[in-house]
């Protein structure tokens, strides 16, 4: 039986030592856990690159779609923020992304991109990236 509390101990020490941080208290069975809000906002970064990765996204789409995740705003925004994201890149790629299925003009794909979130000078390089 003390056996079993032993590994039940230890797995638990190492649960919390890869989640976040552990004091030298643990010793002692307390263990100190990084704030809930450092975690968030590190998952708001790490889901952020993970979309980033497949899809272009402008700024405030990305940011919606963390908020739809359920991350707050204020998490979302931070790991937008946070994301390395090119958002002129984003646009080039986002317009490339819509002439792959559908054909534009080039003010409808400028309007499309500003739609999507992109602003006018982002909408406008992503244009001229993709010949328009």
């Amino acid at each position: 039986m003390k056996r079993i509390a032993l590994v039940a101990a230890l797995v638990g020490a190492v649960v919390f030592a890869s989640a976040g941080s552990v004091t030298s208290a643990h010793a002692s069975g307390s263990v100190t856990a990084a704030p809930a809000s450092s975690i968030s906002r590190a998952q708001a970064v790490r889901k952020a690159k993970q979309y980033l990765a497949f899809q272009a996204f402008s700024r405030t789409g990305l940011i919606k779609q963390l908020k739809y995740e359920g991350f707050s705003t204020s998490d979302a925004t931070y790991g937008v923020s946070r994301s390395g994201a090119n958002w002129y890149a984003q646009a080039a790629k986002k317009a490339k992304q819509y002439l792959r299925f559908q054909a534009f003009s080039r003010t409808g794909l400028i309007q499309q991109l500003e739609y999507e979130g992109f602003t006018p000078s982002q909408a406008l390089y992503g244009a001229r990236a993709v010949g328009l």
